[in-house]
């Protein structure tokens, strides 16, 4: 089966962080912007967080707008999209919001890490060893296999690195808010790694507008700018 368009979703400040280093989340969306997120998840067929986003945030990650499951539903998909997470030590708590809202959900891990979970989410969500470490390649083959056509990628910044730097990433939406936030151990979108064309690879603009007072900016990162 096809792999998935793969949409990498994010918000970040003007110095790059997703996150400060407070015990709670920094919102950098505004309101008009967080309802944007919510479109596209309606639109997209899966959504995927990683476990360090799912431990320190404990998002539900729902279509929240009733509207826009309506419409899902009269389209004959599912009212919500399928959840996926990402953990390689398995090391996932089943009391997390995630597991218990929305509709069908998926953990996927190693071989290691699968032993732990199979036991821990029984009821919970399907738990899909990628083998002996985390192969985003397999992930992709095994979403395209349940019919997910656009995948929504949420992060956390190991997660964003890994497709990115893998060339499995289709799209970027990046919503950057007027704010600093100055702290050098900060989250980042991206940590460093080689990234297909280098330096040097000027990725195209397809889009860019402002909502409110955030900057969206929308990238294709397999095609070359035009200048």
């Amino acid at each position: 089966m096809p792999r998935p368009y793969v949409l990498l979703s994010v918000a970040t400040s003007i110095d790059g962080h997703i996150d400060d280093t407070s015990p709670d989340r920094l919102l950098l969306s505004n309101s008009a912007d967080f309802d944007r997120v919510d479109q596209v998840r309606a639109e997209s067929d899966a959504i995927l967080i990683g476990a360090g986003t799912m431990r320190a945030d404990n998002p539900r990650l729902l279509v929240n707008s009733e509207e826009r499951r309506a419409a899902r539903v009269a389209a004959g998909k599912p009212e919500y999209p399928l959840k996926a997470t990402i953990s390689a030590s398995g090391d996932l708590d089943p009391e997390l919001k995630f597991w218990h809202f929305g509709g069908e959900k998926v953990a996927y891990t190693t071989d290691s890490g699968a032993e732990k979970l199979r036991d821990r989410l029984e009821g919970l969500a399907d738990v899909v060893s990628l083998g002996e470490t985390v192969n985003f390649g397999r992930l992709l083959d095994d979403l395209g296999g349940r019919g997910v056509k656009q995948l929504m990628v949420e992060g956390g910044g190991s997660i964003h690195t890994a497709f990115l730097s893998q060339g499995l990433a289709d799209e970027i939406h990046m919503a950057i808010a007027p704010l600093v936030v100055g702290q050098a151990d900060a989250p980042s979108f991206l940590s460093p790694a080689i990234y297909p064309g280098g330096s040097t690879h000027r990725m195209k603009l397809a889009e860019a507008r402002t909502i409110g007072d955030v900057v969206l900016l929308r990238y294709l990162p397999k095609q070359e700018s035009g200048q």
